[in-house]
């Protein structure tokens, strides 16, 4: 289930999901709705070390400054904006930024990819940054 509602969101996952998913935030709201979820699990006496916790974040990566500007500007976002509220670097830079949502309680990521002709974007990706994070 996912959603960021601050109240029905978290009750409604207590106790119909296994999974509560937050897409397209920033790691401060991700820890905050996150107590709030694993509170709600409490609160109807769950386990909420069950309960998995994930998120979603647009992805832009690249190589070098160039590549991530080219990425960037192909789906109309600035760089610098970008970098501060999804994953936009570098695979190192990329992978520091999940493993910071990881080390805050999310169990997996959803990454998604909005120029869907850029099969560079997406094998980059997946040779740097996953192999960064297989070792969660």
């Amino acid at each position: 289930m996912g959603g960021a509602g601050p109240r029905r969101t978290p009750r409604l996952a207590a106790r119909y999901a296994a999974e509560w998913n937050l897409p397209f935030c920033a790691l401060s709201m991700f820890v905050e709705l996150r107590a709030v979820v694993l509170a709600a699990c409490e609160a109807i006496d769950g386990d909420p070390a069950t309960m998995v916790t994930s998120v979603a974040q647009v992805v832009c990566c690249g190589s070098d400054d160039a590549e991530i500007a080219r990425r960037a500007a192909v789906i109309g976002r600035e760089v610098d904006e970008f970098r501060e509220n999804g994953l936009c670097g570098t695979p190192a830079e990329i992978a520091g930024k999940l493993a910071t949502f990881h080390d805050a309680g999310a169990t997996r990521c959803s990454l998604q990819f909005l120029d869907v002709d850029d099969l560079d974007h997406l094998a980059l990706v997946a040779a740097e940054v996953m192999n960064e994070t297989a070792r969660w």
